[in-house]
Formats: structure tokens, sequence, C-alpha cells
């Protein structure tokens, strides 16, 4: 059985969005998101600075922060106050006494 036009044109598209390293695929979602789903899809598709910024961002969103090792350490590098060559001095104060 031959192949319809309609078939062979649609086979046609999908070879040359292959080639720009493009899929076309099916989301459910609500329906109010559809224009920003769609919104997001066009902006990244361009693939430019701003697309991958947009990608880290939702990336970061959507997986979360998950546990990782030296999470704390991180943040404490982050510090405005590294390098400020801070001398923190706690003083000794012995315990009070309790009766029993």
């Amino acid at each position: 059985m031959s192949e319809t036009s309609q078939k062979r044109a649609l086979k046609n598209y999908r070879r040359r969005l292959g080639k720009r390293g493009m899929a076309r695929f099916e989301v459910l979602g609500l329906d109010a998101d559809r224009l920003l789903i769609r919104s997001l899809a066009r902006r990244l598709a361009e693939n430019d600075a701003d697309a991958t910024r947009i990608r880290a961002l939702v990336r970061g969103t959507v997986a979360g922060d998950k546990l990782r090792k030296g999470g704390i350490l991180a943040a404490l590098r982050r510090s405005p106050l590294v390098g400020a060559d801070l001398a923190v001095v706690r003083r000794v104060i012995k315990g009070r006494k309790i009766d029993l």
C-alpha cells in the first residue's frame, strides 16, 4: 500500500525537526496553563543564553533542593562575611547550682 501525501509530509516535517535538534511532544496540563506552557516551550526552543537561564531556573524549581553533602558548607562559603577575619570569642560561664 502506498504512503499518503499527508503521512509523507508529516514524516518529512519530523525529520527536519530532528535535524534541528527539536522534537514534537504532547503534555497534559490545565487549560489555564496552555499559553504559559506554549510560551515557555517557544522560549526554550530559541536555545540562547536566556533559554539556558530559564532551564536552570525551572530545573531548580521543579527538582527542588535535593539533599546533598556539603550544602551547609557551600552556604557558609557564599556568606558575605567570608574573609572578614572575625574574632569570635565566647565567655566561659560556670553553670548554676540547683537543688535536687
